[in-house]
C-alpha cells in the first residue's frame, strides 16, 4: 500500500470505480475520512492543506474515470467527494479556531503577527478548497457540472469560517476592554506552537467523533 499525503489513493481510486449509483453517501464518508487523515499529523498550514485536497481529488477523478456508470450519476459522485473534503476542512477550520481560542483566553493579542497571519489563513479555506479542487481535477469532463453547481454558493468551509473569525474577533476586543494580555515571552513560546496546536485539536476533534460513532452503534 502505497500512501501520498497520509492518503492511501489506490483504495479511493477503486471505491469510485466500483461504486454503484445509490452509494454516493458512502463516498463523501470516505473521501471525509480520507481528507481527514492525510490533514492529520502534520502542521495546518495552507500549503499542506492545498497537498492533501490535490491527491484527494486526483485520486477520485482517476477513480471516477474508470466507473461504468452514466456521466449524470459520475457527477454525482463527484459532488459529494466535494462535500467530503468541504466536510473535512470545516474541521480544520474549527481546529484553527479552537487552538486560536486557547490562545485568546489566556491574553494573546490577533495583533501578533502570526496570529493575523492564522485569520488570514482560516478567511482563506473556502478559497484554498475551491482553486486546489480546480486545479487537480481534469478541465473537463464530470467534474465541470460539479463546480457550474457551486457557482455563487458559499461551501460549509466559507460559512465556519466567517463565524469563526467573527467569534474571534470578539472575544479579544473583551480582552482589550477588560485589560488582558500575556508577557511578552509567554505569547511568543505560545505561538511558536500554534500551527502544531491546531494540528492536535483536529486529530482530537476526530478521534472523539470517532468515539462518538462507536458508542452510537
Amino acid at each position: 500500500m502505497i500512501l501520498k499525503n497520509g492518503i492511501d489513493q489506490a483504495a479511493l481510486i477503486d471505491k469510485f470505480t466500483d461504486a454503484t449509483a445509490k452509494q454516493g453517501e458512502a463516498l463523501r464518508k470516505a473521501v471525509h475520512e480520507a481528507t481527514l487523515k492525510g490533514l492529520q499529523g502534520r502542521e495546518l498550514t495552507l500549503a499542506n492543506i492545498r497537498q492533501v485536497l490535490g491527491t484527494v481529488t486526483k485520486a477520485a477523478s482517476a477513480g471516477a474515470a474508470g466507473s461504468k456508470l452514466p456521466a449524470p450519476d459520475v457527477e454525482a459522485l463527484l459532488a459529494k467527494a466535494f462535500a467530503g473534503m468541504d466536510g473535512a476542512l470545516e474541521q480544520a477550520v474549527v481546529a484553527n479556531q479552537r487552538a486560536l481560542q486557547q490562545l485568546v483566553d489566556q491574553g494573546v493579542s490577533l495583533r501578533e503577527t502570526q496570529l493575523k497571519k492564522a485569520l488570514v489563513d482560516i478567511a482563506k479555506m473556502e478559497d484554498t478548497l475551491l482553486a486546489s479542487v480546480r486545479k487537480a481535477a481534469p478541465a473537463d469532463g464530470p467534474w465541470t457540472g460539479v463546480f457550474q453547481a457551486m457557482q455563487g454558493k458559499t461551501t460549509g468551509t466559507g460559512a465556519r469560517a466567517s463565524v469563526a473569525l467573527e467569534q474571534l474577533m470578539e472575544d479579544t476586543q473583551k480582552n482589550l476592554r477588560d485589560g488582558r494580555a500575556m508577557s511578552l515571552r509567554a505569547t511568543q513560546a505560545m505561538l511558536d506552537s500554534y500551527a502544531t496546536l491546531a494540528s492536535g485539536v483536529l486529530i482530537g476533534m476526530s478521534e472523539a467523533l470517532k468515539q462518538g460513532g462507536a458508542a452510537k452503534r
